[in-house]
């Protein structure tokens, strides 16, 4: 499990532009047990999970999927009883990570736009690459001047141009979406 851990410890830290020195002064721990976690020689505490997961804005759960699984399954099977939920229905946008690792060069989340909910304005991407496909329901797509209206089964791909999403409608939409490189 600690490889694990260290490995999604790695590319959340790296998805947020943060050095290793960032991280450990954010946790008030030392560069040298930092980078011994990330490289899975030793595992942190749940304390220290905590600040981690703090420091970037997720839930400590995120560490433990898949946690109770066999050790052969840990990072490339996740099981859907093991999903963690990203975000919060206040936003209008919830999530899933559908990926059993971040350490791979892409990840894959379900999206759940909810009814008469948007993004807010846009979304900036930098340098990484978007795409996903509609499962059901209908969601607006703005993605640079263009916008489109998506129905089920219609997929969409972008590399570094900012977006926006709107959900008009009175159903739900749910999208699965794949990002390179990883950002959860």
């Amino acid at each position: 499990m600690s490889r694990q851990i260290g490995d999604d410890i790695r590319a959340l830290r790296k998805s947020r532009g943060m050095t290793l020195k960032a991280l450990a002064d954010a946790i008030g721990r030392s560069l040298g047990w930092l980078s011994q976690i990330e490289r899975g020689q030793t595992t942190p505490s749940v304390r220290d999970l905590g600040q981690i997961a703090d420091t970037f804005g997720i839930n400590i759960s995120f560490f433990f999927r898949s946690a109770s699984r066999d050790a052969a399954e840990q990072g490339i099977i996740l099981r859907a009883a093991d999903r963690t939920p990203i975000g919060s229905t206040e936003s209008g946008l919830t999530e899933e990570l559908l990926s059993p690792s971040l350490s791979g060069s892409f990840e894959m989340i379900r999206s759940v736009f909810a009814p008469r909910s948007d993004s807010g304005g846009p979304i900036r991407t930098g340098a990484r690459e978007d795409g996903g496909v509609l499962v059901s329901g209908r969601l607006t797509l703005r993605i640079g001047d263009l916008t489109v209206d998506l129905a089920a089964g219609d997929s969409f791909q972008f590399t570094g141009r900012d977006y926006a999403w709107e959900n008009p409608h009175d159903e739900a939409a749910i999208v699965i979406w794949v990002v390179s490189p990883p950002v959860y």
